[in-house]
């Protein structure tokens, strides 16, 4: 059984993190998504053939020509055309059953195998808010069209991007035309395909979290990190450190004294907090972190320095950005509305009522920087002492 993951393209809704970076790289705790699904896979397929174009290099270099018992072959998708024409790109690897899948979001091993049962199959799950995704629609059981996203579905459910196909998809899709947007897209095969066989839908039994926008991939580590089952504490702590719930603290790393840790929460190797830091719940602190702050439902990634009376809340800091003293990340509106968020250009409703600054890699605030919430500053950029963030730095 082979894999074909789809990681070729940019990722642009999830700037300023993927400026620098694939989505299929960035970190879930301390694992990447690409290797996440990888772990999933294990066991159930011999080979990935996984589909690179945006910044190739770093996945190459990550997951190599091997991922556990996984042969990995690249194959380079130089156009971004469509997830159909993606797929193309794979057709001379591929022989008899195999599994289409995004390489950007979280996908359940077990909800693999239950898709694996079946010849041809799309994974789905019923989802708040279905604008946002393709939905799957049924005619007696079975998966009749996929449509992509439109203002008013008639259904909830969603197309997570998982498929179960043999080799039929490919002559079907060598007679697909683009769409309006001038992308081949392996929905408007499948509805094809349903034309002749039976498409099972498995539904979501065990988890999906799709990754679209920079608080999804917020989302999806607080996921993982509320799975944590126990306390793990493999670093130092000094006298007068409150640590409750389940939290995880990696080799190398000193907690110092009256810092409060209020789990679930997950903090890396070799990183410094404290003295008097407040962790609370739903943190992830990766490697090499040093902070004294305040933080709260939040994502500090590798090298993140945070001192001096710091505030981030619902918030993702990226690699090796320097918080200035006296920075806060407000994140919630005075009318507890939404908050609303620029997206290429449009607003976006987050869905979320509090929502933090996300900020890029090497990212410098100077002191006493206020940042609005919902607020972005793109990959080498920063602030002025005193200043106010009421728009995103590009």
């Amino acid at each position: 059984m082979k894999a074909v993951i789809m990681a070729a393209g940019k990722g642009v809704r999830c700037y300023p993190l993927t400026v620098t970076k694939p989505k299929p790289l960035l970190k879930i705790i301390n694992k990447t998504i690409l290797e996440h699904n990888l772990e999933q896979l294990n066991g159930l397929v011999d080979e990935a053939i996984i589909i690179v174009g945006y910044k190739k290099e770093m996945i190459m270099s990550k997951i190599k020509k091997k991922y556990n018992n996984i042969r990995i072959t690249y194959v380079e998708q130089k156009e971004q055309l469509g997830t159909g024409h993606a797929l193309m790109q794979a057709e001379k690897f591929v022989n008899g059953k195999f599994i289409l899948m995004n390489g950007d979001d979280l996908f359940s091993g077990n909800d693999i195998k239950n898709c694996l049962r079946h010849k041809y199959c799309v994974l789905a799950k019923g989802v708040d808010d279905p604008e946002r995704f393709g939905i799957v629609y049924l005619k007696n059981g079975f998966v009749k069209e996929i449509v992509e996203k439109s203002e008013n579905p008639k259904s909830n459910l969603a197309n997570t991007g998982f498929y179960v196909f043999d080799r039929k998809i490919f002559d079907i899709l060598k007679k697909t035309r683009k769409t309006k947007r001038g992308e081949y897209e392996i929905t408007d095969a499948l509805k094809e395909l349903a034309k002749k066989e039976k498409i099972h839908c498995e539904k979501v039994r065990d988890y999906w979290i799709p990754i679209t926008y920079p608080w999804n991939y917020l989302e999806a580590n607080v996921f993982m990190v509320e799975k944590m089952k126990k306390m793990q504490i493999h670093g130092k702590i000094e006298p007068n450190v409150t640590i409750k719930g389940n939290v995880f603290v990696g080799k190398g790393t000193l907690i110092k004294s009256g810092t409060y840790i209020e789990g679930p929460v997950y903090i890396g190797n070799d990183c410094e907090i404290g003295p008097n830091a407040f962790i609370r719940k739903d943190t992830v602190i990766m490697d090499m972190v040093r902070t004294r702050a305040e933080i709260v439902d939040s994502v500090l990634m590798e090298g993140v320095a945070a001192k001096h009376n710091c505030y981030i809340g619902h918030s993702v800091i990226g690699e090796n950005v320097n918080i200035g003293a006296g920075t806060i990340s407000a994140d919630y509106r005075h009318d507890a509305k939404n908050n609303i968020t620029i997206v290429n250009g449009k607003k976006v409703d987050s869905k979320r009522r509090k929502l933090g600054a996300f900020i890029g890699d090497n990212v410098n605030t100077g002191i006493g920087t206020l940042i609005y919430p919902g607020r972005k500053i793109w990959p080498g950029l920063g602030t002025l002492p005193g200043e106010v963030v009421t728009k995103d730095i590009i």
